[in-house]
């Protein structure tokens, strides 16, 4: 043996110009012949290099030099592909497609039943064509001489003594016996009356004998001897008496293989199976009509696991795609190549399918758009990003904006398989668009699959945007009036809860779940309370690790008065001191408003103050909105008397013009014409537009300032109003300014009473939140 290799290597060092590159050697039993994996130089395509040492095997010389003429003439598919023949001093060298010897299966019993009978069936089609057609013997039938292709075909070699009958000098009739184990082989009249006595018997009869010792070797793995030879051990039922009459002592008995294929092909026979159908049916794949091209694809359906998969990838496949693409194959064509296609590796699937599935994504027609979109998860772990990216997905957003709902509801479905192919800048951008046009569909199902689909892909989406885009599409779809819409509304804002930040938990969410809580259905009420509790148990979570308060400690100087204008400090509930203050505005406003100078003093001894400050009011802590002092009253002091306003005073200007703005965004000009600093000015005749900046002078006597008495002498000597006022007190000038008569009569007028029935609960609780 390894005088073999040295021989083989010295001549291949020798021939510089040998055009292949010998790999490594492959077992081959019972033949003259050593087999080598090799390449081709030129393009590295995959065969095998048959090798023959002629210092060596000198004797078996004239079957060598037969076996190279022979394979040179003979064509046909079931015969190995020859692609070369090298005769050199030393060595004969037959060039073939990659094969592997049957008998590496036959040993391992590695095959299945169908299987085998799809590979006896053509070599009984070949032996059938050798016979009848070439009106030669092959001589040597048996597990050897046959080999399996890359495609799993199964093809008969070893033409070793395959001689024509109408040559007087066949090999046959001199060499047959130098074969390797001839006699265990060798047919009993051959045993009897020598290889001659083949010229008085049925041509056939020598390769149905080896075709029956074929059959035996298939199922039981090995064939030792003649006392085998008819046995059924392991052999299909169906073929028992077929099997039988092949190896029939009597070669004028023995059924030739053309009638071994016609008995097997007869229906109902033992090789009217699936898969020889198919290997029958599949070169005419493209010259069949709609029902005998469904027909076909639903038997290769019907087809098992345990089938060749090399004779679907080298065969089969093929033969599918040009169906699909130039001979109207359709989605059935299609479904059958997808499915052969998840069994290909990457290198094969994108060498084979990859290039005609992005063709295939641009073809308008609709099935065959559906079919791929439903398709894509069993193929796109096998598509490269660059091309699903660049190629594929430009393709499949047309089918969002598609007028067939299918092929949008399918485009939808198909985002979550291909959306780790897709790089950022696509997820965040087109893709982003096109989703929220479907999360408006009109078809309630494609608006229900868009929800879900952002639910799952929200990890994919860009951290600056998505809580903005999950929180909007979310709340809408928990208003859609799709019931299971809104129930997929709050599975994902449950499934994304990481994705929200705590203030977007309460500030957001919470607010948009809290009405799916008294839905009219029971499905998305229960859901609802559901999620509803998984944001409260965070946001309780999350307020338990927060200070008690951002506010930094200070000390009042006198608490004393601060309990006075806050009212009821001692009162421990919630709203004790807003229902303290509220019951001092009820008393303050009873009745009309008295001059200060009217007032009477309490028997408590007044604070030591200056001659020229005015006397503190005891009244309630502030002047509501709606007790303004009517401005026909006259003052007990004089202007030069004014109290200057302190500046911690200045506070509720910011307050009202905060509420100012939200009533007049939320609640319009109904809540205007309530106003109250607008009751109090309308009694006034005239009062001059405010400056824009009034002047104010610290002022503090330890008491509180008499607010309604310093507005009634500012309206007395026409000097603008304080800046708490301004805004009101402007437009209601502009406003009675316009009505001329009107004006002058309301100022002769008597003062107006003030209504003291409580306002609305709204205007209540904004009073009291103000100072909150």
């Amino acid at each position: 043996m390894d005088f073999l290799k040295s021989a083989v290597a010295s001549a291949i060092a020798k021939g510089s110009s040998f055009p292949y590159s010998l790999g490594d050697r492959v077992d081959i039993a019972d033949s003259i012949w050593a087999l080598h994996n090799a390449t081709k130089r030129d393009d590295g395509s995959p065969c095998s290099v048959f090798t023959f040492d002629i210092a060596a095997n000198k004797s078996r010389l004239p079957l060598a030099k037969n076996a190279v003429r022979k394979s040179r003439t003979l064509r046909h598919p079931g015969v190995i592909k020859v692609l070369d023949t090298i005769e050199t001093d030393a060595n004969l060298y037959i060039v073939t497609e990659r094969v592997v010897p049957l008998s590496w299966h036959v040993k391992r019993r590695s095959l299945s039943e169908e299987t085998a009978k799809w590979g006896l069936y053509a070599v009984a089609s070949t032996l059938k064509f050798i016979n009848a057609d070439a009106s030669s013997v092959h001589g040597a039938v048996r597990a050897s001489s046959v080999f399996t292709s890359e495609s799993g075909e199964w093809k008969l070699g070893g033409f070793d003594i395959l001689s024509s009958m109408n040559e007087e000098d066949a090999v046959i009739y001199t060499y047959a016996s130098l074969l390797p184990d001839a006699a265990r082989y060798t047919t009993p009249e051959v045993v009897k009356g020598g290889w001659d006595i083949i010229k008085r018997h049925p041509l056939t009869a020598i390769d149905s004998f080896g075709l029956g010792i074929l059959i035996y070797e298939v199922f039981n793995g090995s064939f030792t001897g003649g006392d085998q030879v008819g046995k059924t051990t392991n052999i299909p039922p169906s073929m028992h008496q077929s099997y039988k009459r092949l190896c029939t002592a009597n070669p004028k008995l023995r059924l030739s293989p053309a009638h071994f294929v016609e008995q097997g092909k007869k229906s109902g026979g033992f090789f009217q199976t699936p898969l020889i159908r198919l290997c029958d049916d599949i070169e005419s794949l493209g010259l069949k009509n709609d029902v005998e091209r469904e027909e076909f694809v639903n038997e290769l359906d019907s087809l098992s696991e345990d089938f060749p998969e090399e004779f679907f990838k080298m065969k089969v496949l093929p033969e599918l795609l040009k169906s699909v693409e130039f001979g109207g194959g359709g989605p059935k064509v299609l479904s059958a190549v997808l499915k052969i296609g998840s069994k290909l590796s990457s290198e094969e699937f994108n060498a084979k399918l990859t290039p005609v599935i992005v063709r295939l994504f641009g073809n308008p027609d609709r099935a065959l758009r559906v079919c791929l979109l439903d398709h894509l998860p069993m193929m796109i772990d096998n598509l490269p990003q660059r091309i699903v990216n660049d190629k594929i997905f430009p393709q499949i957003t047309s089918g969002f904006t598609d007028a067939a709902p299918v092929v949008r509801e399918q485009t939808v479905k198909a985002v979550l398989p291909i959306i780790n192919k897709l790089h950022d800048r696509t997820i965040n951008g087109d893709l982003l668009k096109y989703l929220a046009r479907t999360a408006n569909d009109e078809q309630p199902g494609i608006r229900t699959n868009t929800t879900i689909c952002l639910g799952k892909i929200a990890k994919n989406l860009g951290q600056g945007s998505r809580s903005k885009v999950l929180i909007a599409a979310f709340s809408r779809s928990l208003r859609d009036p799709f019931v299971h819409a809104r129930s997929a509304g709050l599975l994902a804002l449950g499934a994304t809860m990481e994705f929200f930040s705590e203030e977007d938990c309460a500030g957001k969410v919470l607010p948009a779940i809290c009405p799916s809580l008294l839905d009219k259905e029971k499905m998305v009420r229960d859901q609802a309370n559901k999620t509803l509790d998984l944001y409260l148990q965070r946001i309780r979570k999350f307020s338990s690790t927060m200070a008690d308060t951002v506010l930094p400690s200070t000390t009042s100087p006198e608490p004393a008065k601060d309990t006075a204008r806050i009212g009821t400090s001692n009162d421990k509930s919630w709203a004790g001191w807003a229902i303290s203050s509220f019951t001092n505005k009820l008393t303050a406003a009873n009745g009309e408003i008295e001059p200060t100078a009217d007032v009477a003093k309490p028997a408590e001894p007044e604070p030591v103050r200056s001659a020229s400050v005015p006397r503190p009011i005891r009244s309630s802590p502030l002047v509501p909105k709606d007790t303004a002092r009517p401005a026909g009253h006259s003052l007990n002091r004089s202007v030069s008397e004014q109290p200057p306003m302190v500046a911690k005073e200045e506070e509720p200007e910011d307050v009202y013009d905060a509420w100012g703005a939200v009533d007049d965004e939320d609640e319009g000009s109904a809540l205007k014409e309530e106003d109250p600093f607008e009751v109090a000015a309308s009694s006034t005749p005239s009062v001059p537009a405010p400056t824009p900046k009034a002047a104010a002078v610290p002022y503090d006597d330890g008491g509180e300032p008499d607010f309604a008495g310093w507005l009634a002498a500012q309206s007395k000597v026409k000097k603008p109003l304080p800046k708490g006022l301004n805004k009101t007190s402007s437009a209601i000038v502009s406003r009675t300014s316009s009505r001329g008569s009107v004006v002058q009569s309301r100022t002769a007028a008597p003062a107006k009473k003030i209504d003291t029935k409580p306002k609305d609960e709204d205007e209540d609780d904004g009073w009291g939140d103000a100072w909150d």
